[in-house]
């Protein structure tokens, strides 16, 4: 009988966190995270901690995701994602106060309805600048916050070489 009690206290203190691993942030949240947590530290430690602009950039990203059915449909759920993010993104310390206050400002923008101008509801990946990778569907629309932003489209229906329109003139 007693362990029975047991069993059933371990699944009762267990369940709301397997539940965050499997909805992200909805619902229950490991560690207490809310959206704008989740969010605030996806564009601090993505976006160089330095631009507003690439926090925006990083911001709009996770959202054009939660939008996408092939995505979870959680702020904290995307930002969670194994190999999505910077390894730690949802529990390292935020050290730089100034850029910790700037991404929860940029947050809540982003919360309200902000979104990158410069960015369709297409543009679901980023990678650091000056990497290059060999793919040929990754359409590039913006470097920002020590990254560039894209989005994946056909192969061979379009370029990256901005000089390209320049040739009809």
């Amino acid at each position: 009988m007693e362990s029975s009690l047991a069993g059933s206290l371990k699944l009762l203190f267990a369940a709301p966190m397997l539940l965050s691993l499997v909805a992200g942030c909805a619902t229950f949240s490991l560690g207490g995270l809310s959206s704008r947590d989740c969010l605030a530290r996806a564009m601090y430690f993505e976006s160089n901690r330095s631009s507003e602009d690439g926090m925006l950039a990083v911001g709009t990203v996770v959202m054009n995701r939660v939008a996408d059915k092939r995505y979870p449909q959680s702020v904290c759920g995307v930002v969670g994602q194994k190999n999505q993010f910077a390894p730690g993104v949802l529990n390292k310390k935020m050290t730089e106060k100034r850029s910790a206050a700037l991404a929860y400002s940029v947050a809540d923008r982003v919360l309200r309805g902000a979104r990158h101008p410069t960015l369709s509801r297409d543009v679901k990946h980023f990678h650091t600048a000056g990497y290059r990778f060999s793919y040929n569907n990754m359409f590039y629309v913006l470097e920002a916050g020590g990254n560039n932003f894209y989005e994946k489209r056909k192969a061979g229906t379009f370029t990256n070489n901005p000089f390209s329109a320049l040739a009809y003139w």
